[in-house]
């Protein structure tokens, strides 16, 4: 299974950007979807998750600002983000997660697409 995200760019604060990431593939379910990121000298931290079975999940630091969200027909993940600030600037990556036409597990990463927030 392969991802292709797009949509990060230089953004100033306050502003919006929309995250896309797309799976294709031999995929039967898609169980989980997500976006983390990594700002440079830090670690890897999940900024959100859709859980097929549980919901939607949000680091503290964006409630409120990003939405996370799913086009199980395009079997892509989407992540509005809104009021971004300097701190949100980062390499963002998405994850899929599920079964392949196979049933074997799968658990896939997108390339990462760099957000940049700054005036």
């Amino acid at each position: 299974v392969q991802l292709q995200a797009s949509g990060g760019g230089l953004v100033q604060p306050g502003g919006s950007l929309r995250l896309s990431c797309a799976a294709s593939g031999s995929i039967a379910t898609i169980k989980e979807m997500a976006w983390y990121r990594q700002a440079t000298g830090k670690k890897r931290e999940l900024v959100a998750r859709i859980l097929s079975d549980v919901g939607t999940t949000y680091a503290d630091s964006v409630k409120g600002r990003f939405t996370i969200s799913r086009d199980d027909a395009k079997n892509t993940v989407y992540l509005q983000m809104k009021s971004l600030n300097p701190e949100d600037t980062a390499v963002y990556l998405c994850f899929v997660g599920g079964y392949t036409s196979r049933w074997t597990n799968f658990g896939s990463w997108g390339q990462g697409t760099l957000v940049t927030v700054s005036s």
